[in-house]
């Protein structure tokens, strides 16, 4: 019996989708076409940036702080990188407002990209530009008409990436013939790389049929073209230069967006020579991501996007398929993503959408998806750490690493913003750490700039002005 488990009703919501990649500037604005080879062969927003944020366990201890005294915080630091979640940063941007004049220019990534900010920290943050994954793919409008009709709203942040993981798990389990992570694993990239005939969401359903008959298939979504590379990570991205709408909005607006490629946009890694296919059996998909936690606005519309390949397959029954969709919360926890990953290999999923943040994807890889063979496909997860797994080909992404973020990041603060002396405070956790060194290492390398300090805070503090006070300081 097909069963599309709903369990709950999800809220609607509102932003700018967002999309996947890896290195080599390719257009607006880029590095001049010099490219960045990636970490390995890597590419979003980390941890995408974490995608939306990622919620890694606090591990660790801040860097020294230094008290300086007063009114002369801000010393010859010209701007500030803040890499978080909106959780910590209502309180982290309150702190920064009452300490100063608000005229430094700050950076921040996706993980902080909520419209709601300015009138949670009572300031319209105009000295703030964001950067984030953007839906690039060349069939990004014919995703977003199809959630617009589904639910009437217009997508999300990585909505775009959500419904590729889920369209691509559907197309390559179609394939396999069965309901077998290794089988899958092995028409990944024989799916979404080329060649074979197009498929996108406007007939993604067909796409699914020529599939289970065997037949060559090229998807290509709507973040991106989602050619894999060897890591499983997207060859090819665009990012999104944005700021808030002021303290009376509840949104974020895109002022640019920049295309990247990597050395190989087509992708590279193992896969299938051809696929088995077949006809009247059911496809068993999970979606992993957070319903509550820090991430839960995020992943309200991320499980919506994700949904909705497996709801045109029921409506249509393609070869006599059907889908079985099983949505699990992560709570934006390790621990409760590892207990909810681990009661979808009991019901014998083979695929998994998710997880969202790099805190929950990397244990709940480690732990589950790769001792028990079974595929996962984060829609968001961008931290480098994610691309380094030995994951014995079972993890992929739709979202781009945080090796690209950082070097975006890098050339906007440079070029965009003007400034050459710099301080990072970014959440102790694997994705705060890890961009604010490729950052660091790519605008002291590439822009000439200098990082004064780099400062770890912790989440959930009642107080962030002692590390404000550091990084304005630049640690001395």
């Amino acid at each position: 019996m097909v069963r599309d488990i709903d369990r709950r009703k999800f809220l609607k919501s509102t932003g700018i989708a967002g999309v996947a990649g890896l290195a080599g500037c390719i257009g607006g604005g880029g590095d001049g076409g010099s490219g960045d080879g990636g970490d390995g062969g890597d590419g979003g927003s980390g941890d995408g940036g974490d995608g939306g944020g990622g919620d890694g366990g606090d591990g660790g201890s801040e860097m020294t702080e230094t008290e300086s005294g007063g009114g002369g915080m801000s010393g010859s630091v010209e701007g500030l990188v803040i890499i978080g979640y909106p959780q910590e940063g209502i309180q982290l941007f309150r702190d920064y407002y009452s300490q100063t004049d608000g005229s430094h220019p700050i950076l921040i990534p996706d993980g902080l990209r909520d419209g709601n900010l300015p009138g949670q920290v009572g300031n319209a943050m105009e000295n703030v530009t964001g950067t984030a994954p953007a839906a690039g793919g060349p069939n990004q409008q014919a995703f977003a008409d199809l959630f617009q009709e589904q639910y009437g709203n217009a997508p999300g942040v990585f909505t775009s990436q959500s419904f590729d993981s889920a369209a691509i798990g559907i197309l390559a389990n179609a394939a396999a013939g069965e309901n077998s992570g290794p089988a899958i694993r092995d028409q990944m990239r024989r799916i979404a790389n080329p060649d074979g005939t197009t498929v996108g969401p406007q007939n993604f359903v067909e796409g699914v049929e020529m599939a289970a008959n065997g037949e060559n298939i090229n998807y290509q979504g709507a973040s991106s073209a989602t050619n894999f590379d060897q890591n499983g990570d997207p060859a090819s991205a665009a990012y999104a230069i944005w700021e808030f709408e002021g303290i009376d909005s509840t949104s974020t607006s895109t002022v640019e967006t920049q295309n990247f490629a990597g050395a190989n946009p087509n992708g590279a890694g193992p896969s299938a020579d051809s696929g088995p296919g077949g006809s009247d059996r059911e496809i068993s998909l999970g979606i992993l991501l957070p319903e509550t936690g820090s991430l839960a606005s995020t992943g309200a519309a991320m499980i919506q996007a994700a949904r909705i390949p497996g709801m045109l397959v029921n409506e249509n029954n393609p070869a006599g398929l059907s889908v079985n969709q099983q949505v699990e919360d992560t709570q934006t926890s390790p621990s409760a993503g590892v207990a909810a990953g681990e009661s979808l290999v009991s019901a014998g999923v083979p695929y998994v959408c998710g997880t969202a943040s790099s805190g929950v994807n990397v244990p709940f890889a480690q732990q589950v998806a790769i001792p028990n063979e079974i595929v996962g496909c984060s829609p968001s997860s961008t931290a480098l750490s994610v691309t380094n797994l030995d994951d014995n080909d079972f993890i992929f992404r739709t979202a781009p690493s945080d090796r690209l973020q950082g070097r975006v990041m890098a050339q906007v603060m440079s070029e965009r913003l003007g400034a050459s002396t710099v301080s990072t405070l970014y959440v102790n956790n694997d994705y705060g750490q890890q961009l604010s060194e490729r950052f660091t290492g790519v605008f002291e390398d590439s822009f000439d700039g200098e990082v004064m300090t780099q400062v770890a805070y912790n989440r959930n503090e009642s107080s962030y002005s002692s590390v404000i006070e550091t990084a304005l300081s630049g640690g001395s």
